[in-house]
């Protein structure tokens, strides 16, 4: 049984249902018997009658359900179901005691008079104008909602979607979609142009719609800023929209013009090139560069003992705590930049002592009591802040507060330039992941007078949001900026760390002897680099290292997506090898993803409003991307998981699935801001633009204790000799070099 089919029933009982999007999974009872029904309601009533459209399929573990895609509620016939379908509360202002009122009074008339003459139910005792009112709007919200999803899905629109735009358009969510499909990319969480387009071609909207060249240049726009660019030149977007759409490059550059002025684009000149923003990144540079400017210049209170002396005590602090410890000249240099200077940056590669820079100073500030904030963009990196540093740290997004809307998809944060940080310096790390928009947030909220220092390595990958903002700071020479370049002695007995600067030069790394913490391993196609991978995690790591306790410890770190060592088809591998199917232990399939208990995943995206809360049930909001958990729990009754992120515990149901992957491979991109004892990084011939020199060098600073190159050796040559950065087109340079921050195209792929 797989085809389309018809059901008619009655819902008995809900056993999950995602608000969201309606997802829902229920019992529903027919003339046949009950079935398990999986599909979306805006809002399911158990008692309620519908005619489900849909097929059976087979679900693996939990056998036979009715997957429906539309569904059509009907009114409820006879007394007995009237009444139970009025005692269930579908309807606001009617429970049991009333519903049995009615029913006595009208009978099977009672639904008929509620829909048409609602004021005869004031004479039932206990409904009064305003219940009455409240009965009205709700019986009518339930059948305006059931005409306009059956109009909705006769225009191609999914149920789990039409769910979405009643919440926002309610009853005019038919006229709101016939007059203007695209805007739904803009109101709608999940509506892509494409889906819209093909709303609007059912709909009969021309090709050439202003409605349509507008959304698809705002798309390209986006696009480009996914890309990491804030900026596009006015030519190239023409040029993109035009053979997108299928228009004429004039058509698009009277829309371009129509938006820029109407406010919803910016644009520029640059290099004597025409460019154009969206609007907010436009504004955000224009801020960063004020603040940053604003911030180095403003007045400060002068440190109140020699510097040299505060910074012979620090180091005798670190001495007495954690064993000798001497700071070197650039050190001590890079030191007194930062208690001499408003703004500062120190940027070096690994085993360059940022981390004893940032003991150092919080130590000297400690000493000056002064309140210093610690902070990263990432929690696992805010975690080893605060493992290294013994102070507190945290995310810069929970350092400036912040407070997101749901209804109106915008982050806000409550520490801003009318309410800043009190704290009287903010020591960033990891400043290298900071893009445009959170460093526009975060400079909007520190105070004149405040210290504020940025620690990174500018030669990493660049954010994975829009912009190069670490890098186009220190090119614009405007920041006090340190280029950490010793290697100490400690980090320099590290292949890992002289093989990574080796990399950064342009040199191969070296092999390693065998007790080295950095190996190649060459093998000569893919199934052997991937037949290699398996037989280390399968446990041949964990018997010849100590400190590889479990597959835990050990990360694979791919360039890719797509092909046999891209990160979907290594999670499928690496699951099937480490944690296997296996009869009694819980699973959950979410499209063509498979989560099992005890697995590794990932967080993909940013979540403000997902709540969690610890082990002594204290709670918060809030997870992002990047972040990383182990599945502790599954609940197969409301297709529910459990994760926990460090001491954090994530539900996650619903399309909240979307937001999470398996991690036992992850891209390169995402493992930034991370540390992992053993890293094994697959070395083949993918897409060249993923084959660069920065890449390579940021996949082998994650490792800490190995890690191991597989593949073909050819390719890690390329990768050496390829410096060709990830290039974006950014403003924020030229506006800091600029007085008046004019804005000037810039290639950010300059090599610092």
């Amino acid at each position: 049984m797989t085809g389309q089919m018809q059901q008619t029933g009655t819902l008995s009982r809900v056993i999950f249902n995602n608000p969201e999007n309606g997802y829902t999974v229920a019992v529903f009872d027919t003339d046949e018997g009950s079935m398990t029904i999986v599909g979306s309601f805006a809002e399911p009533k158990p008692g309620a009658r519908y005619r489900l459209d849909g097929r059976f399929v087979i679900h693996k573990k939990y056998g036979e359900q009715f997957s429906f895609s539309s569904f059509e509620e009907l009114l409820p016939v006879g007394e007995d179901a009237i009444l139970e379908f009025l005692s269930a509360g579908n309807i606001r202002g009617i429970g049991p005691k009333t519903a049995k009122l009615i029913v006595d009074t009208f009978g099977a008339e009672s639904l008929k008079i509620i829909e048409e003459k609602p004021e005869q139910l004031l004479m039932i005792n206990g409904i009064g104008p305003k219940s009455l009112e409240k009965i009205r709007e709700s019986f009518l919200e339930s059948r305006d909602f059931a005409n306009a999803s059956i109009e909705l899905r006769e225009m191609g629109i999914e149920m789990s979607d039409a769910v979405r735009i009643y919440k926002i358009y309610g009853s005019d969510s038919i006229d709101a979609v016939k007059e203007n499909p695209y805007m739904l990319v803009e109101d709608i969480r999940g509506m892509t142009f494409p889906k819209a387009d093909l709303i609007a071609e059912k709909l009969g909207f021309a090709h050439d719609s202003s409605f349509r060249i507008e959304s698809g240049i705002r798309y390209v726009l986006r696009s480009w800023a996914v890309s990491g660019s804030t900026l596009m030149p006015e030519e190239m977007l023409t040029e993109r929209t035009a053979a997108l759409l299928d228009v004429t490059r004039e058509e698009v550059r009277d829309s371009i013009r129509d938006m820029v002025f109407n406010g919803e684009l910016e644009e520029d000149t640059a290099d004597d090139i025409r460019v154009i923003y969206l609007y907010g990144y436009y504004h955000a540079e224009q801020r960063i560069a004020y603040n940053l400017i604003r911030i180095r210049n403003a007045q400060r209170m002068a440190v109140p003992a020699l510097i040299d002396d505060l910074i012979n005590d620090a180091e005798a602090d670190m001495a007495a705590d954690l064993g000798e410890i001497y700071l070197s000249a650039e050190q001590r240099a890079a030191v007194a930049a930062c208690l001499e200077n408003n703004v500062s940056i120190i940027t070096g590669g690994p085993g360059t002592g940022k981390t004893t820079i940032i003991n150092t100073l919080v130590r000297i500030f400690r000493r000056l009591d002064m309140s210093t904030a610690l902070a990263a963009p990432t929690g696992r990196a805010a975690k080893r802040m605060e493992e290294a540093s013994g102070e507190p740290a945290m995310t810069i997004h929970r350092l400036l507060e912040y407070v997101y809307s749901d209804d109106e998809d915008i982050l806000d944060f409550g520490r801003d330039e009318d309410n800043p940080l009190e704290q009287q310096v903010v020591i960033v790390d990891e400043a290298s992941m900071i893009d445009t928009m959170l460093m526009d947030g975060l400079l909007q909220a520190v105070k004149d007078g405040t210290i504020l220092i940025f620690t990174g390595d500018a030669d990493q990958l660049p954010a994975v949001g829009a912009g190069n903002v670490l890098r186009d700071i220190i090119a614009s020479e405007v920041i006090h900026t340190t280029r950490l370049r010793e290697i100490f002695r400690q980090a320099g007995d590290s292949r890992i760390i002289t093989n990574s600067h080796r990399i950064n030069n342009g040199e191969m790394p070296e092999q390693g002897s065998r007790d080295s913490d950095f190996f190649m391993l060459r093998r000569d196609d893919e199934a052997a680099v991937l037949e290699l991978i398996r037989e280390l995690v399968s446990g041949r790591l964990e018997r010849g290292y100590d400190f590889v306790r479990s597959a835990a410890d050990i990360q694979l770190l791919t360039p890719t997506k797509r092909g046999a060592l891209g990160a979907p088809n290594l999670n499928s591998v690496l699951q099937e090898v480490l944690n296997p199917a296996e009869e009694g232990k819980p699973e959950i399939t979410v499209g063509n993803r498979t989560f099992r208990l005890g697995d590794k995943v990932m967080q993909l995206r940013n979540n403000y409003t997902a709540e969690w809360h610890d082990d002594d049930w204290n709670e918060g909001e809030g997870i992002f991307n990047g972040d990383m958990g182990t599945v502790e729990s599954i609940d197969a009754i409301s297709k529910s998981m459990t994760v926990r992120s460090d001491d954090r515990l994530i539900t996650y149901s619903g399309e909240m699935f979307e937001e999470l992957d398996l991690a036992y491979a992850v891209t390169v991109h995402k493992s930034q801001g991370s540390e992992f004892p053993v890293v094994i990084i697959p070395m083949w011939r993918f897409p060249p633009m993923l084959m660069t020199r920065n890449l390579l060098y940021t996949a082998v600073t994650r490792g800490k204790r190995l890690v191991l190159l597989i593949g073909d050796p050819r390719c890690i040559r390329y990768m050496v000799d390829n410096n060709r950065a990830d290039e974006r087109y950014t403003g924020l340079k030229s506006r800091l070099k600029s007085s008046d921050y004019s804005v000037a195209l810039i290639r950010s792929s300059t090599v610092l």
